[in-house]
């Protein structure tokens, strides 16, 4: 593999695994919520 190609591979290996990172990082610090069960649908 050329230089380029290496250094390439690099930055998309640090974008994607980066992004996965920060994604688990911030549902870490601010977990989804569930919401009570809903409510049962009005019949007319």
């Amino acid at each position: 593999m050329t230089a380029t190609a290496v250094v390439m591979m690099i930055i998309a290996m640090v974008t994607v695994w980066g992004g996965l990172i920060a994604a688990v990082v911030n549902l870490a610090r601010h977990p989804e919520v569930a919401e009570a069960e809903p409510a049962p649908p009005v019949e007319l």
